[in-house]
């Protein structure tokens, strides 16, 4: 037992040091230009000036309805839950299994990338984790349950980059551990390489929650984009749609493979949300603690 407390221990105070670290900057062990705490804030203010030169939503105020509320949610789910809580407690169940049942990622690694050049490796983890994520998309609209904790994220009534990172911390839990079977199988994955594809993922999920008008051309079979995310968010959605549309994360090609992509129109101005976000917690804590009380009828 002292050898399982010593590794909780380790492992908050391990991740909070190296959060610390990425504020201050006070490390050497990498360089400056792959600290995800700046790479956040660079990334965002980019596409906020993108919004604020180019907007679609030409009425919407700049510092749009629930502005401060997303960009709090954008720090405290990347940093705060993500990496301290989430991380951490994956650590230390990763040990528990090794000490318990002798388990080892590397013991379900079924395919070596190492021999691959290092772009086919990085595609090869970013078509894997999209489509996975895609998938886990899917299950936290049809599956009631998940579907509460979802609700956080399409309460966003005004569309802008922030909203990206607003969902309940039940989403972490949830796709972290759908990635961690298909991830751990290939394997061999270092972070700093990896930190790239982080890096695209983050500018493309700002930019689809963005108030700019963009769709990519012909690369919209491909990229997903804000004009067919903000379909996703919709209020009223299409005939036949009574689960949703336009699953995508990163990329659209899913959606267009199995038949969830659809965009009536070219509208930037439908109503966001579902049925009853009327009702919805507004409130940091009550969104957050939303999804564990005893439900009324799913209004969806």
């Amino acid at each position: 037992m002292e050898e399982f407390l010593e590794k909780i221990i380790e492992s908050y105070s391990g991740y909070a040091n190296y959060l610390w670290q990425e504020i201050t900057l006070k490390y050497t062990y990498k360089p400056w230009y792959e600290n995800y705490f700046y790479l956040l804030i660079i990334v965002s203010l980019f596409v906020w000036t993108l919004e604020v030169l180019f907007p679609w939503r030409k009425k919407q105020p700049l510092i749009r309805k629930d502005f401060w509320l997303d960009t709090f949610y954008m720090f405290f789910n990347f940093f705060l839950f993500n990496l301290i809580i989430f991380n951490a407690l994956s650590n230390t169940f990763e040990f528990f299994l090794q000490k318990t049942f002798h388990f080892k990622p590397e013991d379900i690694q079924l395919f070596q990338l190492e021999k691959y050049p290092i772009w086919i490796q990085l595609l090869i983890f970013f078509i894997i984790t999209d489509f996975v994520q895609w998938f886990t998309h899917i299950l936290l609209h049809r599956v009631s349950f998940l579907w509460e904790f979802h609700k956080v994220h399409h309460s966003v009534e005004q569309m802008g980059f922030a909203a990206h990172l607003r969902y309940h911390w039940m989403e972490t839990v949830v796709y972290k551990s759908m990635l961690y079977l298909p991830v751990a199988i290939i394997g061999g994955w270092k972070f700093e390489d990896v930190f790239w594809v982080h890096t695209f993922a983050i500018l493309i999920g700002h930019l689809n929650h963005a108030n700019v008008h963009i769709t990519y051309g012909p690369l919209k079979y491909i990229l997903n984009n804000p004009v067919m995310h903000l379909w996703h968010h919709a209020y009223h959605l299409p005939e036949g749609r009574k689960y949703g549309l336009n699953y995508g994360i990163s990329l659209s090609l899913w959606d267009y493979i199995f038949g969830t992509a659809e965009i009536p129109k070219d509208d930037g101005e439908i109503k966001l949300g579902f049925p009853g976000v009327e009702e919805f917690p507004k409130d940091f804590i009550g969104q957050e603690l939303h999804g564990f009380a005893k439900r009324k009828k799913d209004k969806k």
